[in-house]
Parts: C-alpha cells; structure tokens; sequence
C-alpha cells in the first residue's frame, strides 16, 4: 500500500472513531440529558460528590470535553461554584480513562454485534430514549471498527525505514513528542480518540513505549485546550475552569515527564504489552493528579478568580445575563440558561406589577413614564430569549427538553404580554387618574391592592411551576385563578348594584372597571403555566382550558 493510500485510510479511520464517539456523545445527551443535568445539580455539594459526577458524566458522554463545556457554562451563570467545577474537572479526566482502559482490550469482534443490535433498537425502539440508546450502541461499535481498522492499517507500515527514522529522530526530545500529540487531541477534539490512536501505534511497534507515555502526557495537554479556547473571547468567568483544569495539567506533565524511565520500568512488570502500558499510565497520571490537586482547590479557586474577575456587567437591564451561546450545542445547559433569564423577565414583571399598585395611590406621573419604559426591557429580553431557543440544536432535544423548551417559551410569552397590558392599560389608567386628578373610593383601592397582592403572589407561583415542574404549585395557581375570577365578578356585581341603586359613585366608575379588567386579564396570562403543566399530567383536561 503506497504512503498515500495509507494516509487516506488513516484520515478515514480516525473520521469514522471520531463520528462513534460522537454518536455516543449526542445519544447520551439526548436520552439522558435532564438527567445529566441533574446529576451535576446534586453533585456538586462537596469535592469528592463533584468528583465522582464529573467521572460518571464523562463515562456516559465519552467527552471530557463535553462536560468541561457544561459545567463551565453552569460556573459562568453563578449555578455552581468554582471548587466544586475543578472537582468535576478532575473527575471528567480520571472518567476518560476509563473509557480508554475497556477499549485497550481485544474486543473487535464486539462491534458487529454492538452496530447490529444497535441498529435494531435505533429502528425498532418504541420510545425515543430506546432509538437514542440505540444511537449509542451503534456509536460504540464504530469506536470499535475504527480501531480494528486503524490497527489493519498500521501494522503494513511497521517495517517502514522511513517512519521509523522520522520517530527514531524525534523519540530522544519527548518535549517534541508531547506537543506532537497534543496538537493531535486539540484537533480531534477527543483525548480518548488520540489515546486510541497512540496506542495502536505503539501496538503496531511504530513508536517504542518511552515515545508512547511521552505521547499521553501530551495527549492530556491539548485535550484541555479545546474548551479554554471555546471561552475566549467572552465572560472571562467562562475561562476559570478549563483554565484551571489545563494548569493542573501543565503542572502534572512538568513533573512526570523525567519521570517516564523509572514509572515505565515500574510498570512493564506488571503489563509489558506497549498499548496497556500506555493506557495504564493514562490512568495513573489522571488518578494521581486527581489526588494531589482535590485537597488544594481551595487555594487554585482563589488564584484563578484573581486572574479572571468577574465583568463588569452592562448597566443596562435588558442586556441578557444568562444566554451563554456556548451551550447551544448541550440542550439540557441551554434550556437551564434560558429558564434563568426568564426567571430575571419574571422579577422585572414583578417590579411593574408593584409599581402599578402604588400609582392608584400616588400622583408622580414620572413614575408612569418609568414603568412604561421597563416594558421596554421585558420585550428586548423576550426577544433574545426567543431568538437563543430558535438556537439550541433541536435535533438533540429528548421528549422531554422539547416540552421543557415549550414551556419556557410560552412563559416568556405571557410574561411579555403581562408587560404589555400593564404598559399600555394601566399606565394609561394610572395617567388618566392623575392628570384629571381622580381619588378612587377607599372601597375601591382595596379591591385593586387585593387583586395586586393576590397577582403578585400567583408570579411566584408561577416561577415555581415553571423551574422545578411542581404540580402542588400548578394546582393551587389553577385554584387560585377561580377564586380570582370570583373575586372580580364579586367586584363588578357589587359596582353596578351601586350603579342600579342610585348611589354616586363619581368619575371614578369606568376607571374601576377598567382597572379590574385588565388585571384580570394579567391572571389568565400567569395562570397559564399552571394550565400547560397539568395539561401534559393529565390532571387537567383541554376542555376546561376555555373555562
């Protein structure tokens, strides 16, 4: 086989292991992805809990680049706090040779089998998690051929003079060896891929095992460069943790390096063979890093919020805090960056609502200019949480992040046209009220601070029902909106039996109304959280939707 076709073969070969692992990557995501998220959120309560989430997450991703990205994303947002992120950190990398250590076995003939079942669970599965695990069966049994290939293709060239010259004339600097591979992982966007391929270099006799354990370290090194480099250019926040993570790992090869003679002698008593030597010291470069880096954290945390403080955040209100456009790509982070922004939508809707109650009382029509213009900060943040749900990799959305998507969405939604009703009804009532001077009747002003209170408190609701789906919450907010009916039917009725009675009730009449109306209207747009959830439950039926 001539140096070309070899080299065609390689760029497929390495193509079709990259393709696997990120059929296994996205397959996972998209089955498990809530509750990836979730394993995170209860995870990172002490180092060690953080520690195993970090390993667990990246066993099923196979990326310790995709979990880096993640909780980088959630590190950025103020989620989670730094100890804890360099933790999982440190977890991802011990998760990956784990990965590394089942694939260094002979298990080729696996992936017929592994691509077959996978396969007829991708077409037969009648679930949409059952066709994504199919997707990752599949994905495994890729990894697998890719390697059975890798190896047939290599092994022709281990009598090569002039690849062995080349490596003869590199492997005396292992300095050079190292940023060989690493330049290697950061382009294939995987340690576990270039590891792989290390070693069936080193299976194949092309590289010696001194060059093969120089190669991991190197291996380690840019695989901690792809998620510091997808970082810059923003929140400097964002670059803590994989800059912290790449530290530690500088720190690590710096030492290991000399050290690669007396461990590789150390080490060839237990396994001689090239490719389990090199997945071996894979994983005890990571396990010991792991040991020798979790006690200090503390310590790293401090320097590295010293060297990437915090931005100064924009002073205007309506500049987005959470739509990290980096986790578009990982939906379960994504929706969670949306759902905060809106949460921040809620409090500014909140904020209306108060300053509407006080403007029946008060006389400062500047207060009403005010209010009218916070509107304009709900509809700019509505557009752009719009806009970053459009954006989020819907192809990767399980079942459940895509009704996940549509609820927010539809928060956001009613939110804004809460924004609007205050906006463009009430401030124009508050402003009536002011400019002619009326005085609503005390009566009157505790009917609208009671429909205020009660408005005030459903928008916690609300966001309850919205973030952690809680259906205690969404059944009392749906009560809540009959009582509240009741409470303004109560009010009208009571306003016109005045009305028939003969008694005065000045200018004031239509206003109140008015005022009662449109709060009214403000409760359906809150309710309607509360109606979707149970909807989907079953706990509540279409027809009484219109009700």
């Amino acid at each position: 086989m001539s140096a070309t076709a070899v080299l065609i073969h390689l760029l497929g070969e390495i193509a079709l292991l990259l393709w696997g692992i990120n059929m296994v990557n996205s397959g996972v995501q998209r089955a498990f992805g809530s509750d990836l998220r979730w394993i995170l959120g209860v995870g990172l309560k002490t180092r060690l809990h953080a520690f195993l989430a970090g390993l667990g997450v990246t066993t099923v991703l196979q990326s310790s680049t995709a979990t880096a990205l993640m909780v980088a994303s959630f590190t950025a947002g103020g989620a989670v706090d730094l100890i804890p992120a360099l933790a999982v950190m440190l977890g991802a990398n011990v998760g990956t040779t784990l990965i590394v250590q089942v694939l260094s076995f002979d298990i080729s003939l696996i992936f017929p089998f592994l691509i077959f079942g996978g396969y007829m669970g991708f077409r037969r599965g009648s679930t949409s998690r059952a066709r994504d695990l199919g997707r990752v069966v599949i994905g495994l049994g890729l990894m697998l051929l890719s390697l059975h290939l890798l190896t047939e293709t290599i092994r022709p060239i281990e009598s090569s003079v002039v690849l062995k010259s080349l490596l003869a004339s590199i492997a005396p600097d292992p300095l050079i060896l190292v940023l060989l591979a690493a330049a290697l992982a950061w382009a294939a966007h995987s340690s576990v891929a270039a590891l792989l391929f290390i070693m069936s270099l080193a299976s194949a006799g092309v590289i010696d095992s001194h060059s093969a354990l120089a190669m991991v370290l190197g291996a380690n090194l840019g695989s901690s460069l792809n998620p510091l480099l997808e970082g810059t250019g923003g929140d400097p926040v964002k670059l803590r943790v994989p800059f912290g993570n790449l530290a530690m790992r500088v720190v690590g090869c710096a030492v290991a390096l000399p050290l690669i003679d007396p461990l590789l002698a150390y080490m060839s008593m237990f396994d001689p063979n090239p490719s389990r030597l090199a997945a071996n010291f894979h994983t005890l470069f990571n396990v010991v890093l792991a040991a020798v880096f979790i006690l200090p954290l503390p310590a790293i945390a401090t320097l590295l919020l010293r060297l990437f403080p915090e931005k100064v955040r924009a002073s205007d209100p309506s500049v987005p805090q959470y739509l990290d456009t980096d986790a578009l790509d990982t939906p379960s982070v994504a929706l969670s960056n949306a759902a905060r922004e809106v949460l921040r939508m809620a409090d500014i809707v909140e904020t209306m609502l108060r300053g509407s109650q006080d403007l029946f009382h008060e006389g400062d029509v500047s207060r009403v200019d005010a209010i009218s213009r916070t509107d304009d900060v709900v509809d700019r943040l509505y557009s752009a949480v719009r806009r970053y749900l459009s954006s989020i990799n819907h192809e990767a959305l399980s079942d459940e992040e895509a009704k996940r998507l549509s609820d927010i969405l539809a928060f956001a939604i009613n939110l804004e046209h809460v924004g609007d009703i205050i906006d463009k009804n009430l401030m124009e009532l508050a402003a009536k009220r002011i400019k002619n001077h009326l005085r609503l009747p005390k009566d009157s002003l505790a009917d609208i601070d009671n429909m205020h209170g009660k408005l005030l408190e459903h928008l916690q609701l609300a966001a309850s029902v919205l973030m952690f789906q809680d259906i205690g919450s969404a059944r009392r907010l749906v009560a809540e909106k009959e009582r509240f009916r009741d409470l303004e039917r109560t009010i009208t009725q009571r306003h016109f039996e005045q009305l028939r009675s003969g008694k005065s009730i000045g200018d004031t009449s239509a206003l109140q109304l008015d005022i009662v109306r449109d709060l009214k209207r403000i409760e359906a747009h809150i309710a309607a959280t509360a109606h979707s959830l149970l909807e989907q439950t079953g706990d509540l039926k279409p027809s009484r939707l219109s009700s």
